[in-house]
């Protein structure tokens, strides 16, 4: 097995999140699990790359009945895909307008210079570079 990646994040809404990301960024289901200790997941990948993002709503908790793990991302909490063919990029950038992204301005100066920025419902943010 070579080394992997998994980008793990509490979502408020799994159908929406998993949604969203296979079509904005092409991910298909590589795994999913229901009821996990109170927990529902599903990782999004694509087996050919080294890294799956594993989304995660808990059901329940014993201490707090409200999903005891709201996403609280800050505007640098990125994930950025560098993609260096032109046209790559700009048809990744109008599939994730179609998908529900939105486009925001980036709050580091940088990567408003050198890419844009995604935003999807739980304030979660993708750079394509």
């Amino acid at each position: 097995m070579h080394p992997h990646l998994s980008i793990a994040r509490p979502v408020s809404d799994l159908d929406r999140s998993v949604a969203i990301y296979c079509r904005g960024l092409e991910l298909r289901e590589i795994g999913r699990f229901e009821n996990h200790a109170g927990f529902d997941g599903v990782m999004r990948g694509n087996p050919a790359v080294g890294y799956h993002f594993e989304f995660t709503y808990c059901r329940i908790h014993p201490i707090h009945p409200i999903h005891p793990i709201a996403p609280a991302p800050t505007p640098e909490d990125l994930v950025v895909f560098c993609l260096p063919d032109a046209n790559e990029w700009q048809k990744a950038c109008s599939r994730m307008l179609k998908s529900g992204f939105k486009e925001v301005t980036a709050f580091n100066p940088y990567w408003q210079q050198r890419g844009r920025t995604f935003q999807d419902h739980d304030n979660y943010c993708i750079v394509l570079e």
